[in-house]
């Protein structure tokens, strides 16, 4: 009995790929649009790359422990809510526009953010926008990613609620081994 529960590659998760295009538009907005030395800049590249690091070790970390892959993603999500706020001032500060719903862009920019996981898409896209569009286009996706961090996370929690964590397989696991003594194991080639 295999106790260890091997999780997919980070790079298969959208919301990896998302905080990657979230990532190099930034550092492209910060570059572009922040004046060299300004602090922010630091901080909303970090802040950026906390978010997608955090995903990529919490689901490394999620073979073994679905708490540490709980805890990564929320600091992911913490990361990612300090860079939005950071756009959203950058935006009021300026007496630009942050674009709701009710924007007659925002659904073009919505249906856009959803269907594009590439950062190929973006790099392309971000030489064409002004620093008000770079901006919203960065804020729809992270809140997109943080939708999905949110149903990441939900599911880790439902796998753990129903078949625990990895302590209960290693005690299956032993328990099993135990009542089958005359199973021959196998040696792993060396």
């Amino acid at each position: 009995m295999d106790f260890l529960k091997q999780k997919g590659s980070f790079r298969n998760l959208k919301a990896y790929r998302k905080a990657e295009c979230i990532y190099d538009i930034t550092y492209i907005f910060t570059h572009r649009y922040l004046s060299k030395g300004d602090r922010t800049v630091d901080q909303m590249v970090q802040a950026a790359r906390s978010g997608k690091q955090n995903i990529a070790e919490g689901r490394a970390a999620g073979n073994t422990s679905a708490e540490t892959e709980i805890k990564l993603m929320n600091v992911a999500k913490a990361s990612l809510q300090e860079l939005l706020v950071d756009y959203e001032d950058y935006l009021r500060v300026r007496n630009l526009e942050l674009w709701g719903t009710d924007h007659p862009r925002y659904p073009q920019l919505r249906a856009f953010c959803l269907s594009h996981c590439d950062t190929n898409d973006y790099s392309v896209l971000s030489g064409k926008l002004n620093d008000c569009e770079l901006a919203n286009l960065a804020v729809c996706l992270i809140h997109q990613t943080d939708a999905m961090l949110y149903k990441l996370i939900e599911l880790v929690k439902g796998d753990f609620m129903r078949n625990g964590g990895t302590k209960e397989a290693m005690y299956r696991a032993r328990i099993q081994a135990r009542n089958n003594p005359g199973k021959k194991k196998e040696e792993p080639e060396r």
